[in-house]
């Protein structure tokens, strides 16, 4: 049975494209419906493959956005404008179509399930993408173990997924931070994730949280140094790396 879990995993197939729905100013939600769908982790990310009449292929990888509760998977896709694959996600793709995907992969990189600990979040620009998962996950399934999510973005507009964020219980604590200027009215964070911020709006490591963190590269290797250097064990510190996007 395991074998055939990993063999459709390691299969293309042909996903219907049921609505691309713009998010942010640069990022557009795909609500997609595999044939074959076996599940999904919160966290678990999907290969996308585009082939052209020449027979060339693209491939890129994407967090999963949705729960695993819902139907479907969904994926959120931030517009590069000299990228080779998401402009023709966002700009071309349109519901009807068949869009080829993998997966999901990655077991690393989930949410941590067998524990009570407190779990903090910390995202840089689109690496907020596999913990909407995770909290839509914890959402749906009652549970009251306490979230905290630390969202650092560039403005207002480059917010992934503000409606979901709007909504969660009261085990879950969301602070955002703006790096590149903050609009009138403005009652959340600014600046950009260091020691100060991490020390005032995380938890704090004598409560022994789970810490997982997904941005940029750079963002994530300095607020994983500056978590450790704070007092918190590495060996509760999960790490996920995307490209140099959402800027942070």
């Amino acid at each position: 049975m395991a074998g055939t879990a990993i063999r459709r995993r390691l299969s293309w197939q042909r996903a219907e494209v049921l609505a691309v729905q713009r998010d942010t100013r640069r990022a557009y939600r795909l609500s997609l419906r595999p044939p074959d769908w076996p599940g999904h982790l919160p966290g678990q990310h999907v290969d996308v493959r585009l082939t052209a009449e020449d027979g060339y292929t693209a491939q890129r990888s994407y967090s999963i956005a949705s729960a695993p509760q819902r139907p479907g998977i969904e994926l959120i896709v931030e517009r590069l404008e000299d990228g080779e694959v998401s402009p023709y996600l966002t700009d071309v793709l349109r519901a009807g179509d068949l869009l080829e995907l993998r997966g999901p992969f990655g077991g690393y990189f989930v949410w941590p399930a067998g524990t009570d600990s407190p779990v903090q979040l910390i995202a840089g620009g689109s690496g907020v993408v596999p913990f909407l998962s995770m909290l839509g996950h914890h959402r749906a399934t009652g549970c009251s173990r306490p979230v905290r999510l630390l969202y650092s973005t560039r403005t207002v507009d480059d917010l992934i997924g503000r409606a979901e964020l709007d909504q969660q219980p009261s085990s879950v604590e969301v602070a955002v931070t703006l790096t590149r200027g903050a609009p009138a009215g403005w009652t959340g964070l600014t600046g950009r994730v260091d020691a100060t911020l991490l020390a005032q709006h995380s938890v704090p490591p004598a409560q022994e949280p789970e810490v997982l963190v997904c941005g940029p590269t750079g963002f994530v290797e300095a607020v994983a140094s500056t978590l450790i250097n704070l007092g918190h064990d590495p060996g509760r510190i999960k790490t996920e790396r995307f490209g140099a996007t959402g800027g942070t």
